[in-house]
């Protein structure tokens, strides 16, 4: 459920208010527990938040980062998840901070707790790998799984995937919707609407009891 709307008159604005709020929880989970863990999404819409968080004083060599989803793609490819963490969130002070790829790692699966999650949408209403026809779709989305990361293929998601599932990602203590744009605004409108989760897969978060805090900006 969406329990609080940050919205922001630019991207730039955005970006600070989340990386604040992303580093305010990393930090809090560093001091009561030693470590955090980060899993943050793919896509373009990021790219202006990490190089931002990546700049905040954090004890980052307590901090874990990972991946929401990643496609089944080396880091060559210019379409990895892991290859857009590296160059515009592992920078600066962040640079210490150990990173989790989940292309081809096995260990990605023993990741601790997500602490904090940041999730996008496409415009076909997914988030993660929760793609609309999914072959997986049904385990990814299952409360009672016991897997937390799948491997997901649908017409829309390009090359197979990987995605950590939704009990994983509700997990968290923190957990944002990074969207941008009115035609985001727009797709999640009509996903709090009335219809089945498969139809538009984000309506498995939404609708979940899970605090969500969205942030938006045209």
């Amino acid at each position: 459920m969406i329990a609080k709307e940050r919205l922001f008159e630019s991207r730039g604005s955005l970006s600070s208010a989340l990386a604040t709020d992303v580093a305010n929880a990393l930090q809090h989970h560093v001091r009561t527990k030693g470590s955090s863990c980060l899993a943050v999404s793919g896509g373009l819409t990021p790219k202006l938040f990490f190089e931002t968080l990546s700049r905040f004083d954090v004890p980052w060599s307590r901090v874990t980062i990972t991946l929401v989803d990643e496609r089944q793609v080396p880091e060559t490819d210019p379409r990895s998840n892991a290859r857009l963490v590296r160059e515009n969130l592992l920078q600066n002070s962040a640079a210490g901070a150990q990173f989790v790829p989940l292309f081809d790692n096995p260990e990605a699966e023993n990741v601790g707790t997500l602490d904090v999650v940041v999730l996008g949408m496409g415009n076909d209403g997914h988030t993660a790998s929760f793609f609309p026809g999914g072959d997986n779709l049904g385990e990814a989305l299952n409360p009672k799984t016991g897997k937390r990361i799948v491997t997901m293929s649908a017409p829309a998601a390009g090359e197979p995937r990987l995605t950590f599932t939704l009990p994983a990602l509700l997990d968290a203590s923190l957990l944002c919707l990074h969207i941008e744009g009115q035609e985001k605004r727009d797709v999640l409108n009509k996903a709090l609407g009335e219809g089945p989760a498969e139809a538009m897969p984000v309506r498995a978060v939404l609708r979940s009891k899970k605090p969500l805090t969205l942030y938006w900006c045209p």
